[in-house]
C-alpha cells in the first residue's frame, strides 16, 4: 500500500469553496424561491451592500436582514442531506474535493466512512467554526491535518490516490 498523503488546508479549503458554489449556492437559490423570498430580505442585503460601499460600514452593519428560522433550518439541512448524498455516491467526496482529488476516509482503516461519522462530521462543523474557526485552522498546523470535525467524527481526509 502507498503512503498516505493527507489533504492539507489550502487544497481542503479550495474544495470548500467549490462545494460552495457547486452545492450550496444552487440550494440555496431554489430554497429561495420555494421561500417565494421570505427565507431573508434581499432587499435589506442590497442596502447593507450600498452602504458599505459608500463608505458607510456603521450604517451596513445596524440593520441586519432578516431571516426565516423555518426556511433557514431547511437550507441547512438540505446542503447536510445533499452532502451526504456525494460522499456516499462517491466515497467520501464531493464534487469540490473530487475536483482536487481528495477524499474522506475514516481515520483508523482508510476506508470510507459509514453515516454516523459522516452525521458526526457535517455537525462538528458547527464546533470547528466556533471560537473564530479555530477548528478548521487546526488543519494547518497538525502533522495528520485533521480538524475538529474530523477528530469528532474519527475521519481523515487524504489525497485519492486511485484518481491522481
Amino acid at each position: 500500500m502507498n503512503e498516505v498523503k493527507y489533504a492539507g488546508f489550502w487544497i481542503r479549503f479550495f474544495a470548500s469553496f467549490l462545494d460552495t458554489l457547486f452545492l450550496a449556492l444552487p440550494v440555496g437559490v431554489v430554497i429561495y424561491f420555494l421561500s417565494d423570498g421570505n427565507w431573508f430580505d434581499f432587499s435589506q442585503y442590497q442596502q447593507n451592500i450600498a452602504y458599505a460601499m459608500s463608505g458607510n460600514a456603521q450604517k451596513a452593519l445596524a440593520a441586519q436582514p432578516q431571516t426565516s428560522l423555518k426556511w433557514e433550518l431547511l437550507f441547512e439541512v438540505s446542503v447536510l442531506l445533499v452532502t451526504m448524498l456525494f460522499w456516499k455516491r462517491w466515497r467520501g467526496a464531493t464534487p469540490g474535493k473530487k475536483f482536487v482529488n481528495i477524499k474522506i476516509v475514516d481515520h483508523k482503516t482508510l476506508g470510507e466512512i459509514n453515516n454516523k461519522q459522516a452525521l458526526t462530521r457535517s455537525l462538528g462543523y458547527i464546533a470547528s467554526t466556533l471560537i473564530l474557526l479555530i477548528g478548521f485552522f487546526m488543519v494547518a498546523f497538525r502533522s495528520d491535518k485533521r480538524g475538529l470535525h474530523d477528530l469528532l467524527a474519527g475521519t481523515i481526509v487524504i489525497y485519492d490516490e486511485e484518481n491522481l
